[in-house]
């Protein structure tokens, strides 16, 4: 061993372990740097903008120059009268999407976990994937085109039949079940990735076991299966908690209209309508924090109730 190679063992032992590691896997650490660059400036950066909900902003005067105004926003955002209409169909909407949308990929998983033929199992799930690159103003061109009452081709079809026309797209009754309908078709096959990746990583020799025990199909699936999932299932939905309040606002502009406002009204349209068209930058912003508050709120609880019963939460 020559000098060179002494004296650089002797510096990494006075390092200490931690930093000793961080030396090594340098290239490890650098391929960090962009993404930890992304997050510095696309996310925290513009979080010194939530200062302008506190002010009477004008673009003209700036973050600095703008009156300050406490929480007057706030107050004005909870005696707005369509306040609690608004609450309801953003909470209604996600409620609707929890119940019915949120287990799907799973259920999807699951069953292409069953497929044992390789090839007809990537044949479905880049089948099930598609939908998830299409945007929605596609999503919903194909949608009109569907349920449309002017040569849509479900009411063709039922006047075909004798029946009479039904008004898929301008009925209130049919608004939420559409919304949710279109972002199952939209979105499950993709979500199914996660689930997917998740039941990857379970040993084989849990389902011999089951299989010497007399399990069968079913019993392996409720016994091996599900508990492997289970962990991934809760973060998924503890996160998905923090956007209760956020139901994608290009879905529902999309498919909003004057007939079906009031159960499709939701804070992200109040937003575009009060923010982007009549300027109120403030007062959306402060409807953006609140938002976010409530969000914060509710994963931290989902989190703690998560501990509570025995099971890893997100931290």
């Amino acid at each position: 061993m020559n000098s060179a190679s002494a004296q650089q063992i002797e510096t990494l032992k006075v390092i200490p372990p931690k930093k000793r590691g961080v030396i090594n896997d340098w290239e490890l650490y650098a391929m960090l740097l962009p993404g930890i660059a992304f997050f510095i400036i696309f996310k925290y950066i513009p979080m010194w903008g939530i200062v302008i909900a506190f002010q009477n902003y004008s673009p003209f005067k700036g973050v600095l120059g703008s009156e300050w105004v406490g929480f007057k926003h706030f107050i004005t955002l909870f005696q707005y009268d369509g306040f609690w209409l608004l609450l309801r169909n953003t909470l209604l909407i996600s409620l609707y999407n929890l119940v019915f949308f949120f287990p799907v990929p799973i259920v999807l998983a699951l069953l292409l976990n069953e497929i044992r033929i390789n090839l007809f199992k990537k044949f479905i799930q880049t089948i099930i994937y598609l939908p998830h690159f299409i945007s929605w103003v596609v999503v919903v061109g194909i949608t009109y085109m569907m349920l449309g009452t002017q040569g849509g081709l479900v009411n063709e079809m039922i006047r075909s039949a004798g029946g009479t026309e039904i008004a898929f797209l301008t009925t209130k009754e049919w608004f939420r079940s559409l919304i949710v309908g279109q972002s199952v078709w939209k979105e499950a096959g993709w979500g199914t990735i996660i689930f997917l990746a998740a039941l990857a990583g379970v040993d084989p020799q849990l389902y011999e076991a089951a299989i010497v025990d007399g399990a069968g199909r079913w019993r392996q699936l409720w016994h091996v299966t599900l508990p492997a999932l289970r962990s991934t299932i809760l973060i998924l939905l503890i996160l998905r908690m923090g956007s209760v309040l956020d139901v994608g606002f290009e879905h529902i502009f999309l498919m909003l209209n004057s007939t079906v406002n009031e159960v499709g009204d939701v804070f992200e349209t109040y937003v575009y309508r009060e923010g982007l068209i009549g300027g109120k930058f403030s007062y959306t912003t402060a409807i953006g924090l609140f938002k976010s508050a409530i969000g914060m709120i509710l994963i931290v609880t989902a989190n703690w109730l998560t501990k509570k019963l025995g099971e890893e939460g997100v931290y």
